[in-house]
């Protein structure tokens, strides 16, 4: 069974976090430099933008996923290092020897990540200084169960969260509050940890704004298994957000395995499924693929983490006062339940509806219509969900007679869904985003300044 726990990325054994302030913003206090080492070499797998403007530091940690192992990530906020050129990649190069030459391991087994203005280069200076100034205060999750150790972390734990928490906060840019998430689970009797956090808030529609995510785990699992099942969640999850519509040339999520946990490693042999089973596009509903009570548990728990960040962001999103849910059921497969419930959180019509209290559902059944999945629109039913009750707005394709101030009580709270079914099938699927307001337009009018 799940179970919901504290610690954010320092809820795994074998990892330490730092975090500090170097100046790479001109303006503010905040931390904007973070340090994480991983004490064993773990096994990395990830998932990266679709955009064909990749960042500099996208590039390098492709390379580094692509060989497979990992003990270290320096993440910095205020510049993306994109649109940077060969510099750029230089400069992730000087940014992992720093790392590697702190830490006593290899430049090729750190990963870097940025995020912030597109086109200045990074203070390279200022970075490689503070990752040697980190690597000396970091502070984690030790590797070991003797009772000395085990009374000092314990004694201590409440100072390592705090880091972690701090982490969190530090790869933030106009992101209003820090997201992370920790989970404990049972794969073969031992007892694992999976802990991450990531950052987004506007230019989120990843297709994998900014978006930069970090799971941590201290699982250990057969690194092509890991890379299947993350890149089916991510299309379940975080490619089911949208706050603004747009790709950003930095997505990063990845996800990090050290094996601490010690149990005996999971395979898509010991879990009874064979690798081509996963279907990683997320069309095909992989939840149920084995019986096997591991699969279930690593399955429930990866979805846990990604959709619980994935919904954090969507709620953050930029200028954002109301969540926006778009639930499809009655499906012929999950395809396109997928695709409505997309169109529909991606409508900038029904964006500003949201806003705006108004209950013109006529926005939502457009967005459905100009989708490209095929449905009978005289057979869907539309209905408005908050805390505050529940409304159909939409009955077999027709709007009903309803009370406009019944309406704009369902439609106050801070969390609106629209529940569409399309009565053609047993398939559902759920999209995130947030309503279209005033104050997007002004922070992204003068994001720089």
């Amino acid at each position: 069974m799940i179970k919901i726990i504290e610690g954010g990325i320092l809820a795994a054994k074998g990892y330490s976090v730092a975090s500090m302030r170097v100046g790479i913003k001109a303006k503010g206090t905040n931390r904007d430099l973070t340090l994480i080492k991983c004490d064993a070499p773990a096994t990395v797998v990830g998932t990266f933008t679709r955009n064909k403007v990749k960042a500099a530091p996208v590039k390098w940690d492709m390379k580094v996923v692509e060989r497979g192992i990992a003990r270290a990530i320096v993440i910095n906020t205020g510049i993306a290092n994109a649109a940077t050129g060969e510099e750029g990649l230089a400069n992730c190069r000087k940014e992992a020897e720093a790392a590697a030459s702190a830490l006593g391991i290899e430049p090729w087994e750190v990963l870097t990540a940025s995020t912030g203005v597109i086109g200045p280069q990074i203070p390279i200076d200022k970075i490689t200084k503070g990752i040697k100034e980190l690597s000396e205060n970091l502070i984690g999750v030790p590797d070991t169960d003797t009772a000395v150790l085990r009374e000092y972390f314990t004694g201590n734990r409440a100072n390592a969260y705090m880091e972690a928490h701090e982490a969190a906060k530090a790869i933030m840019t106009t992101d209003t509050v820090p997201k992370e998430f920790a989970v404990e689970l049972t794969i073969g009797g031992k007892t694992c940890h999976i802990g991450a956090m990531c950052k987004g808030s506007g230019m989120i529609h990843p297709n994998m704004g900014t978006m930069l995510g970090f799971m941590l785990s201290d699982l250990s699992i057969e690194r092509e298994l890991a890379q299947k099942l993350l890149r089916a969640i991510i299309e379940r999850t975080f490619n089911m957000v949208s706050v603004d519509g747009d790709t950003s040339t930095n997505d990063t999520f990845v996800w990090l395995s050290d094996g601490l946990a010690r149990n005996e490693k999971i395979t898509a042999e010991s879990l009874g499924i064979s690798l081509d089973d996963i279907d990683e596009s997320g069309d095909i509903d992989i939840s149920n693929l084995s019986d096997n009570a591991d699969y279930k548990e690593l399955y429930e728990a990866l979805y846990t983490v990604c959709r619980h960040l994935a919904v954090s962001m969507a709620k953050d999103g930029e200028g954002a006062s109301r969540l926006f849910t778009a639930k499809v059921v009655g499906a012929p497969d999950y395809k396109t339940a997928k695709i409505l419930a997309k169109s529909i959180i991606t409508s900038n019509l029904s964006k500003a509806a949201i806003y705006g209290r108004d209950a013109n559902c006529g926005r939502i059944f457009c967005a459905m219509g100009y989708s490209g999945a095929d449905f009978d629109p005289d057979k869907t039913d539309i209905t408005m969900m908050s805390k505050a009750g529940s409304l159909k707005l939409i009955d077999h394709g027709r709007l009903p007679e309803f009370s406009e101030e019944d309406a704009l009580a369902i439609l106050t709270p801070d969390e609106i869904t629209a529940l569409c079914d399309i009565h053609s099938g047993e398939y559902e699927a759920e999209a995130w985003g947030c309503d279209l307001t005033h104050e997007y337009v002004t922070i992204n009018a003068d994001y720089r300044s």
